[in-house]
């Protein structure tokens, strides 16, 4: 019988992803908190006091989330006031099951939920879209959609901050992507564990340092209650081929993910690399790093029936066409 690393006591159960390890539930379970304990205090994340709007999409990564902020919180007193934040891209057979485990998630823990749907804020579903585009370039829209609706329900939570669950194996892909791309701007921001923190509403990721497999583990053992359908549009989605390649990696060296999160913290941008600089969209009203943000120009092309021509565009949108219903959903920045 194997003896558990950690207590040296009680028998193993698992063998820990990050660490190849044998250990215990019970010693798993503490040393998978604590670490995203010492991530959040060692990085100043919180203040107490503050409203924090936890991404809730009903998948594995936001459930652990969910269940580990309300422990920590707690356990250590941060003082936040927890809200559920969820977005219904418009994707029948896939986001209307998940919501149906967020409201679970939303009894399990006590807290409040808001959602915000793609068709009241821009007009248009996710499956409406595909429909326009097809699936190849569909994650584009979304992604970008996604970003901006979770600000907007955070604004109307009335949060001080968002909290996602990325977790160390989409930024260690992410860190691959930009690479590949030769995005050298993104490439030294893409590590950071707080984005925007020169907007109003910056997004934190307690789960930067904590594996995929860990979370998995842990939401398995734990009995959790999540969603683990694959969205029906990500297939095609480049970040799975780069998504393969860090498992094909991990495999051989388990430290590889957190390898290249290490690695690109460590880059420094050359002070010739342009860094764009923030403004306010004209057309909508929200920050953006062109005068036009992505979404007004993704959105015009839908709206005009050319959706694939303004998917490689930064500016150029005919500012004088704004559609009312996209001035009126985006105004709650204002």
């Amino acid at each position: 019988m194997k003896l558990c690393n950690t207590c040296k006591t009680k028998r193993a159960m698992i063998i820990r992803p990050k660490t190849s390890q044998p250990i215990c539930l019970e010693c798993f379970y503490s040393v998978f908190e604590e670490e995203i304990h010492y991530t959040i205090i060692s990085n100043k994340l919180f203040n107490r006091g503050e409203k924090i709007a936890i991404a809730a999409s009903g998948g594995k990564d936001s459930t652990v989330l969910a269940h580990v902020m309300c422990e920590l919180n707690r356990r250590y007193d941060y003082g936040l006031e927890l809200f559920l934040l969820s977005v219904d891209e418009g994707i029948r057979g896939y986001r209307d099951d998940s919501l149906a485990t967020v409201e679970k998630n939303k009894k399990t823990y006590g807290l409040p939920l808001k959602v915000v749907s793609y068709r009241d804020l821009y007009g248009w579903t996710m499956d409406e879209i595909v429909q326009a585009i097809g699936k190849t370039n569909n994650c584009t829209f979304c992604g970008v959609f996604r970003r901006q609706a979770l600000d907007r329900g955070a604004v109307l939570l009335g949060a001080d901050k968002i909290v996602t669950g990325h977790n160390a194996d989409d930024i260690a892909e992410t860190v691959l992507m930009n690479l590949l791309r030769g995005d050298y701007f993104r490439l030294g921001k893409c590590v950071d564990i707080v984005t925007g923190r020169d907007s109003s509403i910056p997004r934190l990721k307690p789960f930067k340092y904590t594996y995929e497999k860990e979370i998995v583990m842990y939401a398995y053992h734990k009995k959790l209650d999540y969603f683990a359908t694959e969205c029906v549009y990500s297939p095609n989605a480049y970040r799975g081929h780069v998504r393969e390649l860090i498992k094909d990696l991990e495999l051989i060296r388990p430290s590889a993910i957190i390898d290249v999160i290490h690695s690109a913290e460590q880059i420094d941008v050359r002070g010739e690399v342009k860094i764009p600089k923030k403004q306010t969209c004209t057309v909508c009203g929200y920050i953006s790093s062109n005068k036009v943000c992505k979404a007004c120009i993704l959105l015009q092309g839908l709206n005009k029936g050319r959706p694939k021509i303004t998917i490689g565009k930064s500016e150029n949108i005919e500012q004088t066409e704004k559609p009312e219903k996209t001035v009126k959903s985006l105004n709650i920045l204002s």
